[in-house]
């Protein structure tokens, strides 16, 4: 049985790592492309670089200035995270438990903030930081990713929470226990998968908003985050997929002083 069993799964075994083999090509590419120049990425960015330029990574870190980038938005991720749990656990409790026609009002509105398209948003987003003086500063991109990722937190913790026995909250009230201490010793503790899955969505998706990012703060290095300063290593004309190798003399302009042609007075 084990050996037939064994040779069933065989056909499967082999899809799956064809298929992880195709996913490791493009990712062999960009490694390899990281310690090149753009004339040997475009010649054969397949092949194994001829000289190893480590030197890439240092010229990156500093022309895009991803130092203080990545601070940044580890700065606003975990604060947007921290305030997020800290509003959504409550009120995925309050939607769970009660039984009051608000509650169930409440998850509708939490609902309809999957409709909004982002860029809908986007103007009356900008035009409130202008008005609350708060515009380019990440005090007002926190509070905004904090509101923005209350409908995915609310809802989907809030589904967690309704897997919680309603008679260990019974047995919770008749010892004596409030709202809140019901709250922190009963529902936190069994709603921690749900807790973890909604930390990593959002930190995925804080972590790697653009659109919001380079508007409400702009080009300022202080302030961008890292998804902000990555587009900032490659120009409209001569994007940067390596270090660039000095052009030869042909190429150059006709004023340098190589050239065969006479300089205008």
């Amino acid at each position: 049985m084990k050996r037939r069993s064994r040779a069933g799964t065989l056909p499967a075994h082999i899809i799956v790592w064809l298929y992880a083999a195709v996913l490791c090509v493009p990712l062999y590419f960009v490694l390899a492309s990281t310690v090149k120049d753009n004339t040997a990425v475009f010649a054969n960015g397949f092949a194994l670089p001829k000289e190893w330029l480590w030197s890439n990574f240092s010229k990156a870190w500093e022309l895009a200035g991803l130092g203080p980038a990545m601070l940044n938005s580890l700065l606003i991720t975990l604060a947007a995270e921290v305030f997020g749990l800290v509003l959504a656990i409550p009120a995925a409790y309050a939607v769970a438990r009660s039984r009051s026609w608000f509650a169930g009002f409440a998850e509708k509105a939490f609902s309809l903030g999957f409709l909004i398209p982002a860029f809908a948003a986007l103007v009356p987003t900008v035009l409130l930081a202008i008005r609350l003086n708060l515009f380019h500063t990440r005090l007002f991109l926190i509070l905004f990713l904090t509101a923005t990722a209350q409908p995915l937190s609310v809802i989907l913790l809030a589904q967690f929470m309704r897997l919680v026995p309603a008679e260990i909250e019974e047995a919770a009230l008749v010892d004596g226990a409030g709202r809140f201490r019901i709250l922190f010793t009963v529902f936190i503790p069994l709603s921690m998968p749900g807790i973890a899955t909604i930390f990593i969505l959002n930190f995925l998706g804080i972590w790697n908003e653009y659109l919001f990012s380079n508007v409400l703060l702009g080009s300022d290095i202080a302030v961008r985050t890292i998804q902000v300063a990555l587009p900032t290593l490659q120009s409209q004309t001569n994007p940067q997929y390596g270090s660039s190798p000095r052009p030869p003399c042909s190429a150059r302009c006709r004023s340098s002083s190589c050239s065969p042609w006479p300089r205008s007075g």
